[in-house]
């Protein structure tokens, strides 16, 4: 994943598989276990998600 997207199917390409990995992590966590470190790495995914995000829809306007 450490080439540009520049057009728009890339960029949601993109997109989409970085919510399928934070699927499959969220799937492989066991509630029973977790603790605060998976919770960090859930919201450091979001944050990943949601700046690529705004990148994105700057190129989109």
């Amino acid at each position: 994943m450490g080439n540009s997207v520049h057009d728009k199917e890339s960029q949601l390409n993109y997109i989409h598989n970085r919510m399928d990995m934070l699927v499959k992590v969220l799937d492989t966590i066991d509630a029973e276990s977790a603790g605060v470190s998976e919770i960090d790495r859930i919201i450091e995914m979001l944050d990943d998600i949601e700046l690529k995000c705004q990148q994105f829809r700057k190129d989109w306007e």
